[in-house]
């Protein structure tokens, strides 16, 4: 039953704030956001600062006037501030999706005021009704868990504290409790398919037994628990298939190839993946490919799926590193580039300093780089030994080549000196360049 008692139990358990959060109310005028109004007003003693926000969307001519002057006036007589935001013609309404286009203008004003006023929560009315009828039409469209654990309670600041009480709960209270409201005739007709399931298929389900409300009510709790499970258990499985850097998320390819299809929609939705066809091709793609979502670029590599936020935004590492100006007439020049350098993988080279032009300097591959292997005959494209290397994108973008103040490539670090420069046994002075700690490159 809805009582203020129990109202209130509902709004604590959604709310994790200390101090006293502020509240935008939705209030259409119809029943259930008339109660909501009511519920919150008898709060007000309590701590409870909210406002009430009202669209009048000029659909129904007068109708639509009259709930506007139902909210308006409870507001006045109750002294709680008013924001109405009145449809007019720069509001174009479309020929279709009149729900969709309603529903994003109304968010819009909302969150407008939320911000102008700096309140805390979004409060709408939605209730176990509309709860059902939400569940259903996600039913219908195969929309998996997520879809039949219903409307949340709690998403974005937006509170929903009467989702636990019925239409015939809310209606019993403002019968009780003299709130005048005003009723939408427009959801008499069967025209939309919310209102079609409303009118003709929930009074159906109600008449097979008269507990199916309170049933479902139960139901949609153990989805939504179960729900938080699964979402527990993709995210040990994502975790355990990632590797991070500062700039990328690589998922194993290998590894989430073998999970089912709904792990791998699962975790590749939160990148705005989220279509079966495409993620089917983003397994079947060669590697290089590229996939593309609102907000992430996929990139298909041998070692996995990598991950970069679009506008992700870091502060740029150098393209060009200077190595010290050493004075070539020293017989031994020893460089380090532990000291330029974050992380490698140990190596000596030693080359024939008279065979140099200083400053040595580290920079990353350019297009048609070439260099001379050694242990090898003849050159070879940087691009084609990275890839006889078989490394992956992520090693690619962290390799560092060593060049002379001529640009000359005098070693692809750490992997390969190039041979024109390496001293010989005859050699009189020579520059060693190293990295002396055991560290793995990624």
């Amino acid at each position: 039953m809805l009582t203020q008692s129990a109202f209130i139990k509902q709004l604590q358990n959604l709310i994790q704030l200390s101090g006293k959060p502020t509240y935008l109310l939705a209030v259409s005028g119809g029943a259930d956001s008339m109660v909501l109004a009511h519920l919150f007003m008898d709060l007000r003693d309590s701590g409870y600062d909210f406002q009430v926000a009202h669209i009048n969307y000029k659909l129904r001519g007068e109708d639509s006037d009259s709930d506007q002057k139902v909210v308006e006036n409870f507001c006045k007589k109750n002294n709680i501030k008013f924001h109405l935001y009145e449809v007019s013609a720069k509001d174009k309404k479309p020929e279709n999706s009149i729900q969709l286009w309603a529903r994003e203008l109304r968010y819009q004003f909302f969150r407008e005021i939320q911000q102008k006023e700096n309140l805390d929560f979004l409060v709408t009315a939605h209730h176990l009704n509309d709860q059902l009828e939400t569940f259903i039409i996600n039913l219908s469209k195969a929309s998996g868990i997520n879809g039949l654990s219903g409307i949340p309670a709690n998403e974005n600041n937006i509170l929903r504290p009467l989702l636990n009480f019925s239409k015939q709960e809310i209606y019993q209270f403002a019968e009780k409790n003299n709130i005048d409201f005003r009723e939408d005739l427009s959801n008499k007709k069967s025209d939309y398919l919310r209102n079609k399931i409303r009118n003709e298929l929930v009074p159906k389900f109600v008449e097979t037994n008269n507990q199916f409300l309170e049933n479902f009510k139960k139901s949609i709790s153990f989805l939504n628990q179960t729900k938080d499970f699964v979402t527990h258990q993709i995210q040990n499985i994502e975790k355990d298939f990632s590797v991070f850097n500062q700039e990328h998320k690589i998922l194993s390819k290998e590894k989430l190839a073998q999970e089912s299809d709904f792990v791998k929609f699962e975790i590749l939705k939160k990148y705005g993946f989220n279509r079966t066809e495409e993620i089917q091709k983003i397994f079947a793609a060669e590697n290089g490919s590229s996939f593309f979502s609102e907000n992430y670029h996929l990139t298909v590599d041998r070692e996995g799926l990598i991950l970069k936020e679009k506008n992700f935004s870091i502060e740029k590492k150098p393209e060009k590193i200077l190595l010290e100006n050493f004075d070539s007439r020293q017989d031994q020049i020893s460089i380090n580039i532990k000291n330029y350098i974050e992380d490698g993988k140990s190596f000596s080279w030693i080359f024939d300093t008279d065979k140099l032009q200083f400053p040595l300097y580290l920079r990353k591959q350019k297009e048609g780089d070439e260099f001379y292997p050694s242990g090898f005959f003849g050159k070879k494209k940087v691009s084609k030994f990275f890839r006889d290397e078989k490394l992956s994108a992520l090693t690619r973008e962290k390799i560092w080549i060593l060049c002379d103040a001529k640009d000359h490539i005098l070693g692809i670090v750490p992997l390969r000196q190039d041979r024109r420069s390496e001293a010989e046994v005859n050699t009189q002075k020579t520059t060693t360049v190293q990295w002396i700690e055991e560290q793995q490159i990624l």
